[in-house]
Parts: C-alpha cells; sequence; structure tokens
C-alpha cells in the first residue's frame, strides 16, 4: 500500500499540477455551465420538467467525467510508450500492476473533482423538487461505477497497444457503444433480449437507474437491479486491467 501511495501520489501531482488536469476541468465547468443555463432558461418548468433539468444535467455530468477520465486512462502506457519514458517508469521498484493502479487513481481523481464542480448546478435546479439528496448520492454511486469501469477499460487497453493513437480510437469507440443503447427509441428497448442487454451495459443501465430514482422518483431500493451489471463489471474491469498490468511491457505483446 505504501507504494501504491507513493505512485499515486507522483501522478496526482502530474496531472494536476504540470498536466492536463486543470484544463480538462475547466472545460468541463463551462460545457455543464451551459447545459444548465440552457435548461434553466425555460420559465416555464413545471415540477416534473425540473426533475427532467436534474436528471439531465446528472447524466451529462456523467457522461462528460467519463470521457475525460477515459481519455487520461488511454493515455498513461501508451502515452509513456510513445514518448519514450515507459522504460524509466518499469525501472521503479513497485510491481507493475501497482504503477498502474496509481494512475488509475490518478485519471479517477478527475471524476472526484468533477463531481464536486457539478454540485453547484444540480443544487440550483433541484430547489424545491425534493430530489437534491438523493440525486447527489446517486450521481456520486452510480457515476463512480461508470467511470471506474471506463477508466480501467481505458488502462487495459493503453498496456495492450504501441500507439496512442490507437489506444484513444478504440477507447473512444468502445465508448460510443456503451453509449449507444441509451440512444435507441423506446419501442427497441422492449422485449426479453433487449432488456437483458440494457442491463449489462454498465453505462446505459446506470444512467436508467438515475432517471428512474430522480426524475420518476422512484424508492432508491425499488431498482438497484440495474446496478447489478455496473457493479460486476466495473469490478471486472478493474480486474483485468490489474493482470494485463502485471504483464506491462516496453513493447505491447511481449512478455514482461
Amino acid at each position: 500500500m505504501t507504494r501504491l501511495r507513493v505512485v499515486a501520489a507522483q501522478e496526482l501531482r502530474d496531472l494536476w499540477l504540470t498536466g492536463r488536469g486543470l484544463p480538462l476541468i475547466l472545460a468541463y465547468a463551462v460545457l455543464l455551465s451551459v447545459t444548465s443555463y440552457l435548461v434553466a432558461s425555460n420559465r416555464a418548468l413545471n415540477f416534473l420538467e425540473q426533475r427532467e433539468a436534474v436528471g439531465l444535467t446528472l447524466q451529462v455530468g456523467v457522461g462528460v467525467a467519463a470521457l475525460l477520465v477515459l481519455v487520461v486512462a488511454a493515455d498513461a502506457i501508451s502515452g509513456e510508450r510513445e514518448r519514450g519514458t515507459l522504460e524509466s517508469l518499469l525501472l521503479t521498484p513497485a510491481p507493475r500492476w501497482v504503477l498502474l493502479a496509481g494512475k488509475g487513481l490518478a485519471a479517477m481523481s478527475l471524476w472526484l473533482v468533477a463531481y464536486v464542480v457539478s454540485v453547484p448546478y444540480v443544487w440550483y435546479l433541484a430547489r424545491g423538487t425534493g430530489v437534491l439528496g438523493r440525486a447527489l448520492v446517486a450521481g456520486l454511486g452510480v457515476g463512480t461505477l461508470i467511470v471506474l469501469f471506463l477508466c480501467s477499460l481505458g488502462l487495459a487497453i493503453s498496456t495492450v497497444t504501441g500507439s496512442n493513437r490507437v489506444a484513444l480510437s478504440v477507447s473512444f469507440f468502445l465508448l460510443l457503444a456503451a453509449f449507444f443503447p441509451t440512444q435507441l427509441p423506446t419501442a427497441a428497448q422492449s422485449g426479453g433480449v433487449a432488456d437483458v442487454l440494457l442491463r449489462v451495459d454498465p453505462v446505459t443501465a446506470g444512467l436508467h437507474y438515475l432517471s428512474e430514482l430522480v426524475v420518476r422518483g422512484r424508492p432508491a431500493g425499488e431498482d438497484l437491479g440495474w446496478l447489478v451489471g455496473p457493479i460486476v463489471l466495473a469490478v471486472a474491469a478493474a480486474a483485468a486491467a490489474c493482470t494485463v498490468g502485471a504483464r506491462m511491457s516496453l513493447r505491447p505483446g511481449r512478455r514482461a
């Protein structure tokens, strides 16, 4: 654990003091400001529409934060390999999965900062609706599961690819594939097979749970079945990323 803390602390410094952390969060805040302004500028909002505005802001916040984390995770190893700095990183006296986990924790810090940034927007839109508390708690929990899954996916892809461009391209493709079911017509989401696919996809299932909880006001425990997929896949993806990270090498495809 001591080595993990040291690696994570170094990666956090690199990300926030000399890296892309602050510019990415600034861009995130601007996008969230525009989204909040657009949904709040409609003065004809009724009670239900306010809840929809809160749900939309949460979904945008989670989706964009997941994208930012994925970008950083996909660059974690392939970027080091492409810049020629991976060799010095592998010489550090720490297991290779610890190096990957440290980079993952640094990437996940983007989500935590993004969540804190989103709180004032959610609070403003949720005034008088009675859903502020559940929106903030559910947003943090569901968002963490989705972001952990995509972060682990990005780290694994970054480890096994030799080009940063390839790692980003594959990661973006998988991100689009994960978000695609959320855009399907309602009629296409009905049926046994379709329901299973929607529940398995962690992004679709997580955002559906948020919508049911915040917009429709359903009890928190009534739709917990939708969180089984996100929980299982987030844990499995994290374990897979650490397993792949343990075999990290200067050139992908070769044993360490």
